[in-house]
């Protein structure tokens, strides 16, 4: 039991160990966050850690039962947790910069920091040397840990690494002044409330990690579909051009032959209506795969689809095209797609009279736009299938397309495409 002591001194006695205890609160719930974080599989360096900081708590409720009960043995068990929180503070920084494979030697580890603090407490009983090696360990441990998340090498966004790392390595030199504070009686009450800083500190470095973590993965599986993306659109317009060539060549060369065949035999009427059908597969064929585009280009593609539009649904389209020379294959593709879904959509669902389509390049990207003078966009429908097809297609180029009001009331479709894009 504790010898009688004034009132000034239980006043203290009480207010430091408030500190401690709002700042064990503060830690068990970052003990308990870190732990949800490992249940939801974000690494076993957030298990360790949460390990550490339930170590940590401990050890601020042995200080708390040391400064009122003035028994060695809980300043021996003060000392014992201070390594082991220290110990699995570093373990959590090496497994969540390069990983930490766990040897038999690194379990001794404890043991040997539980024997050096009883050596210390009662073998050489010495409160100096007891308080010495507890804080430079605890500190350089702590800075040591801080250096290693800045080092990192880890895919993470550097930001919330080094957030965390310098609020340990702070929050190490900060271990440092309680030798010289506890001359002045401050050292429990200052170092409680600094503490409680490098925590807060400490927590956002953890959930900024997180957040950062989440980034990363997003942005390796938006990559990992626009890569996915590109390959179907790949895959969709070899298989678009292996059948129109064999609607051009087989069917359509079979038709024409049967159409002559029935021509020299005076059947006429069936004839008419093998090249009605005739007819249809070469439309077939040139709306899944153009001859035109492949055979003379883009330009010579744009002119033959805008002719064609106009002629079966009566617009006037004013087709503009400038420096159009040197646009690689696949970006090609890309701009005669979305010019063609653009001018269906017009004819579908516009219900306008006059097109104004232009496609020109801009130093490294082709800027596309095409407007009608139609009833413009309905804000009760949703995105429409040929939207989205083109935005897919735009986007797995590289490049952006917006859609809004036009100077004449109707629609503006825009696109902006790299020249290196591939489709």
């Amino acid at each position: 039991m504790p010898g009688f002591q004034t009132p000034a001194t239980l006043d203290r006695i009480f207010v430091e160990c408030s500190a401690l205890g709002f700042q064990s609160v503060l830690t068990l719930a970052l003990a308990i966050t870190c732990h949800a974080l490992w249940l939801r599989q974000r690494g076993d360096h957030f298990l360790t850690w949460s390990a550490a900081w339930f170590a940590y708590v401990i050890r601020l409720a042995m200080m708390s039962f040391f400064l009122v009960r003035r028994d060695t043995f809980w300043l021996f068990m003060h000392q014992a947790f201070t390594g082991i929180s220290a110990l699995l503070l570093l373990a959590a920084a090496m497994q969540a910069s390069r990983g930490l494979t766990w040897r038999r030697w690194h379990y001794l580890l404890a043991p040997l920091v539980v024997a050096w603090a009883w050596v210390t407490i009662y073998g050489i009983d010495s409160m100096m040397v007891a308080g010495v090696t507890s804080i430079l360990a605890l500190s350089s441990v702590t800075i040591w840990t801080g250096v290693i998340l800045g080092r990192s090498d880890s895919a993470t966004p550097g930001r919330a690494r080094r957030v965390l790392s310098w609020a340990f390595i702070l929050w190490g030199v900060h271990h440092l002044d309680y030798p010289l504070l506890r001359r002045f009686g401050a050292a429990v009450l200052y170092g409680a409330f600094i503490d409680i800083f490098f925590l807060f500190a400490i927590s956002l470095g953890m959930m900024f990690l997180v957040l950062s973590e989440e980034q990363a993965k997003v942005a390796a599986r938006s990559s990992e579909l626009e890569q996915l993306t590109r390959l179907l659109l790949h895959a969709q317009e070899d298989e678009r051009r292996r059948i129109a060539r064999e609607l051009h060549d087989e069917a359509g060369q079979a038709l024409t032959a049967v159409k002559i065949g029935l021509d020299l035999d005076g059947h006429t009427e069936a004839g008419a209506l093998v090249g009605r059908a005739l007819a249809q597969v070469r439309d077939l064929s040139n709306l899944l795969r153009p001859s035109a585009l492949d055979d003379l280009g883009l330009v010579a593609a744009l002119r033959a689809l805008s002719n064609d539009v106009a002629d079966r649904s009566r617009l006037k389209i004013d087709l503009e095209l400038d420096s159009l020379a040197e646009i690689p294959q696949d970006t090609e593709v890309v701009i005669y797609r979305v010019v063609q879904e653009a001018l269906t959509n017009v004819v579908r669902h516009a219900r306008a009279t006059h097109v104004v389509a232009r496609v020109a390049c801009a130093g490294d990207r082709v800027a596309l736009s095409v407007e009608d003078d139609g009833r413009g966009l309905d804000p009760e429908a949703g995105p429409r299938l040929g939207r989205l097809g083109m935005q897919e297609r735009v986007m797995a180029a590289g490049g952006t397309l917006s859609v809004g009001q036009s100077a004449a009331g109707g629609v503006r479709l825009e696109a902006s495409i790299p020249l290196g894009a591939t489709a």
